[in-house]
């Protein structure tokens, strides 16, 4: 059972807290008025991340509370988390009041209004009538959308053609009957959002407050209550059961933060990174709202038995609205696993091709499989076929073991350092290849995107500071180059006699940053490759360098290495080329023009409020992903609610399509080097 509330047991945790984040955190950040700023700026997003509760002048009651933070943990007096509490729960009250007035007023489809979506862009309340005033744009959205959702949905079991956009001075008229029907679903919607926000305790407002004060050291620390063991293992992997995603909590939403290879999500295909998820409903089910609503609650929604249908009402991050259905169902195993293809260049030059999903490996001593062994096992295979050059492709790995990231530079490296582990202390340990074999010496490309993280990037990293691969990929990897540890904070006691309290939580602290070889750390830019091409995840804001909090970029002293003595690419010869194919490649083409409008999609975050102004989004949208299908791009969405039965590609179809790939081969043919020259030794 949840823990209840305690005050001498809050002023444990707070004086823990203020003891052990200093001196564990890799950063040694200071508990001082800045980290207090720092830390209450998350709170307060915290209470009301979308800004339709507090009022400008509660903010600033607030505000008197953001240098003092530092001194509420150290004396143990806390102030802010009832502050915060108590006026939250009085503007949910009030905005709660006004729901009913306002629906009973009604609302005018055809009056042209916009609401601003992005809390950036807008500013608290001034007053109790603009605070009534966006609650009712607010729910004339919900009805506009609802409505729609209710007339496509009539329309698709009555067979009809939707009717394709008309002007405003057309306006169609209102199907009275669907148009109740809507409001009545927004009305029950939202007093069930209310409540369940009224639900909140006072024990997790200060939870809230204590992770806030974690999060200001780095956006990878975390304080972690007390939680049943499933809500616990949720918050240390965010592994959802059923649909197969891994999950963040982040300004009142739930977001994708990667999809599991072989999941049930991986295979229906729409849920994608950066997504996020606004609404779940089980098959034919009104769906529940679950903004605002913490991660572990989130999954009771989420989850279900297998074979079950669940649907998420998904915010793409161009600003897109879509409804995925996923039947829920364990990963297979199988998909997680590294895979190999044998491809050809253009000119028919075998070259193989190794992805490598994630570094996976069995932990608990058994004799499961490790994803170096297994990435031996395929090159063995490509090699018998007599292979002019290898693949190898990160993209969307997050990451896993350090061990086999280290072990399978040594499948390509004649031995030598590969990473550099910096601890909290300052102390530096280099870990190295020490196996002198080379398993494969040919030409070697790999490929990253914005995903590829953590053990993917030191693998990335030292094939090319070695000068071992090309790179290709877009701007940046993500750039996570840090270590968690998770301290449970009952086994960190000061004193014996204080295990009278009930269970304290844990702390997972980053307590140690990665650098490679060449003494550039990973964390923040993580790797810029060698070759940059187009890519649809170009216009995101995903990785290290757009959190909050993160920590920066920096270096250490370099380690003496030897550069690859063996086949390497004329770097700058390879980017001339690549320029010129890509200009010329019709799949790029399609890239640029749809990145271009997802780009300006994802800047117009000021919404249409009136019926033909959603309309007329909902078709251009729906145009795009039409114009999209029709050439090919890959990972285009389906239409909003679509039984999506698609058959899984084999990894050569897919492989096909790819204009990564495509580079890759093209470069593959002419931009080798066949030895190392004279000057290549570092």
């Amino acid at each position: 059972m949840p823990v209840g509330f305690d005050s001498d047991r809050n002023r444990l945790i707070a004086y823990m807290l203020s003891h052990q984040l200093p001196a564990q955190h890799f950063g040694h950040k200071q508990l001082d008025d800045d980290l207090s700023r720092a830390a209450f700026a998350l709170f307060l997003k915290q209470l009301d991340p979308r800004k339709r509760f507090l009022l400008q002048s509660d903010v600033d009651q607030l505000g008197a509370f953001a240098d003092h933070i530092d001194d509420e943990l150290r004396s143990g007096r806390m102030v802010l988390p009832d502050a915060g509490s108590q006026i939250l729960t009085g503007r949910i009250r009030q905005v709660r009041s006004m729901i009913d007035a306002i629906m009973d007023r009604g609302f005018d489809p055809n009056r042209e209004e916009y609401l601003e979506t992005d809390p950036e862009k807008i500013h608290y309340a001034k007053g109790v009538d603009e605070l009534r005033d966006r609650w009712r744009r607010i729910l004339k959205l919900q009805v506009l959308d609802t409505y729609l959702g209710l007339v496509d949905e009539r329309n698709r079991k009555g067979g009809k053609e939707q009717v394709r956009g008309t002007s405003s001075s057309e306006a169609r008229p209102v199907d009275r009957e669907l148009w109740k029907k809507a409001m009545d679903k927004v009305r029950k919607r939202n007093h069930q959002y209310l409540h369940r926000l009224l639900q909140v305790t006072r024990q997790e407002y200060y939870n809230r407050y204590f992770d806030a004060v974690a999060r200001a050291f780095d956006p990878h620390s975390d304080y972690m209550a007390p939680t049943l063991k499933e809500d616990f293992d949720i918050h240390m992997s965010g592994s959802l059961e059923g649909i197969g995603a891994l999950l963040r909590e982040e300004d009142g939403h739930i977001k994708v933060v990667r999809i599991i290879p072989g999941s049930a999500a991986e295979r229906q295909g729409q849920l994608q990174a950066e997504d996020t998820i606004l609404a779940v409903a089980e098959k034919d089910a009104d769906p529940v709202d679950i903004s605002d609503m913490r991660i572990r609650d989130a999954v009771s929604y989420i989850r279900g038995p297998k074979g079950t249908e669940v649907r998420l009402t998904v915010k793409k991050p161009d600003g897109r609205r879509l409804v995925i259905p996923i039947i829920r169902d364990v990963v297979q195993i199988e998909e997680t696993y590294v895979k190999s293809a044998l491809l050809r260049t253009p000119g028919g030059e075998k070259i193989g091709y190794i992805r490598i999903p994630s570094f996976y490996r069995d932990f608990n001593g058994g004799k499961g499989r490790n994803v170096t062994d297994d990435t031996r096992a395929e090159l063995a295979k490509l090699k018998k076929e007599g292979i002019r050059g290898l693949i190898l492709d990160l993209r969307n790995n997050g990451g896993g073991a350090l061990t086999d990231a280290v072990a399978i530079s040594g499948l390509f490296l004649p031995g030598g350092p590969v990473v550099q582990v910096k601890n909290s202390q300052g102390m530096i340990r280099v870990l190295e290849d020490e196996d002198p074999n080379v398993v494969y010496e040919g030409p070697l490309i790999v490929l990253v995107n914005q995903f590829s993280a953590s053990a993917s990037e030191i693998l990335a990293a030292a094939l090319q500071d070695y000068g071992r691969a090309l790179i290709i990929g877009g701007e940046h990897t993500h750039g996570k180059g840090t270590v968690q540890v998770l301290m449970d904070l009952n086994r960190n006691l000061p004193l014996l006699h204080l295990k009278k309290y009930d269970d304290l939580g844990a702390l997972k602290v980053t307590i140690q940053k990665f650098y490679r070889i060449n003494g550039g750390s990973t964390q923040y830019k993580g790797v810029e490759p060698d070759i940059v091409v187009p890519s649809m995840l170009d216009y995101l804001k995903s990785g290290e360098k757009y959190m909050e909090n993160s920590l920066p970029w920096d270096r250490v002293q370099d380690v003496g290495y030897q550069r690859w003595q063996g086949p390497y690419f004329d770097i700058e010869k390879a980017r001339r080329e690549s320029r010129q194919w890509v200009a010329a490649s019709k799949r790029f083409q399609v890239i640029r023009d749809e990145l271009a409008k997802a780009k300006k999609r994802s800047e117009q975050t000021r919404v249409a409020d009136f019926l033909e102004g959603m309309r007329r989004e909902k078709e251009e949208l729906a145009r795009a992903r039409a114009e999209a299908r029709a050439v090919g791009l890959m990972g285009v969405d389906e239409e909003d609610g679509a039984d999506v039965k698609k058959e899984k590609k084999k990894l050569a179809e897919q492989l096909a399509e790819d204009p990564f790939v495509d580079v890759a081969l093209y470069l593959m043919q002419d931009s080798v080097v066949p030895a190392a020259t004279v000057g290549r030794a570092r």
